[in-house]
């Protein structure tokens, strides 16, 4: 391989405090300089961060109390909740490691994982009893089960040794608390606590990616420290802040959401009520917010199954929006733009969860010029597009974009074959194809493992979307291949149409006009919705059964 040498200058990380090191730090820093404000919003539930982090502290003394040691995987199955913000924080304060778990799992993923973690004690609530009676997890090793409220103690008891949430993070007395007053010195509980250094793990975080089984991303304290400053910087994030978090934490961008606001001495609201969006729209004018964050399907349902037009003016206090998750038509960016409130800005951004979760951004001011761009990378982190050969690419050449940047896993937990091809030659290969613009900014044209071939001709699928969705005529789009003799794959549509008398042919005719033969569709299906990952992310693997159904269904 040729020079990796990368042209691109490096914005340095501006730190919140240079005191901070840990992931905690953040939570601890701002409950000295706002003990009484509220951190966490959760339907009628209002937590300062007074409470929040004296619970943490209470919670850490317990988990050490029962024998947690320095680097032990703990597990968190719930829906975001303030419980979970204090079971997170407070595992890192024991020196423990938070794993977040999809809240999609079924009982084979929830064994996989406790046995791949190792994991004595997991934090969940009545929602999931089911799910870990059948799971028998106590063969696996499983020891603690810590559930949310008293009410929720079951039948679980004779398997676990199990405990209510609020017995064990309650303060009882307050001076357990780990955090000194400003100006006091040092609890005798602070000596308990392990010594952790900045590259200790924080968290795991299982990403199933787009090919082979769940790998679990190491994060570091540094990891996750230094790319929430880099975001808190790009997005100008202060005290005054309040993000209304739609995105599940077990997500690494909803666990940004948290861990930013958190550092900022912001606020976060939690909605877990997303699939009715206008009931989000409804508590985003009423609790005043000012920031909002999805994936491509959270707008596009937002725009199309909210009122979002029509409550503009109310939206006074939303002085910005940002999208990750991966690409987003050019069609719902524009229409974004059109409803949103002049003053609200939109912020285009890339990122993955092996880099604690932001790569690049796009700055507003550019979003008119550069809409389908992912814009330049983040303070800290440098990024740089490799051709099939490992070298640089030219200005406009397609190759492989990679990353490296402080904010970079040190690898995935026990897969170290994995690791390797992820991080080879000190640089994270994200799997997308991109290509980098003149004038420095980076576009996405698909993931390398997504491209059908058909025919001759390699096609993304996000080319012919992006084209499907300018038509007007679906809320989102999803292309997918079916296996054909003759050309390989053929190319289909699952979409979801804005009108019940979108037809087959509006599709094909429309595609038709606009697209080289070889990438237009040959044939359609519609649903009402399309399969999703709790994360809010379209789930093309599901979308191509789901078509195959629909077709069986029609003939």
């Amino acid at each position: 391989m040729n020079s990796m040498n990368s042209t691109n200058s490096i914005t340095p990380i501006i730190p919140i405090d240079p005191s901070i090191t840990l992931v905690h730090h953040f939570l601890e820093r701002s409950t000295r300089l706002y003990p009484d404000k509220v951190a966490i919003i959760h339907g009628k539930v209002r937590a300062t961060y007074a409470d929040i982090n004296s619970r943490a502290d209470n919670f850490a003394l317990y988990l050490l109390s029962i024998g947690t040691r320095k680097g032990d995987r703990i597990a968190l199955l719930m829906e975001n909740c303030v419980e979970y913000v204090i079971s997170y924080y407070g595992i890192m304060k024991a020196g423990a490691v938070a794993v977040p778990l999809n809240s999609d799992l079924k009982p084979e993923g929830l064994r996989y994982a406790i046995e791949d973690l190792e994991a004595k004690i997991l934090i969940s609530n009545k929602r999931f009893e089911k799910l870990i009676s059948t799971s028998n997890l106590h063969k696996l090793g499983l020891v603690h089960l810590i559930l949310k409220s008293p009410h929720e103690l079951s039948a679980l008891s004779s398997q676990l040794s199990t405990i209510s949430f609020d017995t064990v993070s309650s303060p009882s007395p307050p001076t357990s608390c780990l955090l000194p007053p400003a100006g006091s010195s040092p609890s005798p509980s602070a000596s308990r606590l392990p010594t952790l250094l900045p590259f200790d793990l924080a968290s795991i975080i299982y990403t199933s990616g787009s090919t082979g089984g769940p790998k679990g991303v190491m994060l570091t304290h540094r990891n996750i420290v230094d790319n929430v400053s880099s975001i808190c910087q790009y997005l100008r994030l202060t005290d005054k802040d309040i993000q209304m978090c739609v995105l599940p934490f077990f997500y690494v961008m909803g666990k940004s959401l948290l861990n930013t606001h958190i550092a900022v001495g912001g606020t976060v609201v939690i909605n877990n009520q997303f699939a009715f969006p206008a009931t989000v729209l409804k508590e985003m004018i009423a609790e005043k917010v000012t920031g909002f964050s999805g994936v491509p399907s959270t707008f596009a349902y937002l725009l199309h199954r909210s009122p979002l037009a029509s409550n503009r003016d109310k939206l006074t206090s939303l002085r910005y929006v940002s999208q990750a998750g991966g690409h987003m038509s050019k069609a719902i960016k524009e229409e974004l733009r059109r409803v949103l409130p002049s003053y609200t800005e939109i912020f285009i951004m890339y990122g993955a969860t092996e880099a604690a979760a932001r790569l690049s951004y796009l700055e507003p001011t550019c979003f008119s010029d550069k809409m389908e761009s992912i814009g330049k990378a983040i303070p800290g982190v440098e990024l740089m597009v490799l051709n099939d050969q490992g070298d640089v690419a030219a200005n406009g050449e397609i190759g492989e974009l990679v990353a490296r940047g402080t904010n970079i896993m040190p690898g995935y937990w026990r897969r170290t074959e994995a690791t390797k091809k992820a991080l080879a030659n000190g640089w994270y290969h994200t799997g997308d194809r991109a290509y980098q613009d003149n004038e420095g900014f980076f576009f996405l044209v698909g993931r390398q493992d997504d491209l059908l071939k058909v025919g001759g001709h390699r096609i993304s699928p996000v080319e012919v979307e992006d084209v499907l969705m300018e038509s007007g005529l679906f809320v989102e789009a999803v292309v997918i291949g079916l296996p054909d003799k003759l050309l390989g794959n053929k190319i289909a549509v699952l979409a979801v149409p804005v009108r019940n008398n979108c037809s087959e042919n509006n599709i094909l005719g429309y595609c038709t006009d606009r697209l080289p033969k070889y990438k237009v569709p040959s044939e359609a299906r519609f649903a009402k919705n399309l399969p999703k990952k709790v994360s809010g992310k379209i789930d093309r693997r599901s979308c191509l059964v789901l078509y195959q159904q629909l077709v069986t269904d029609s003939s």
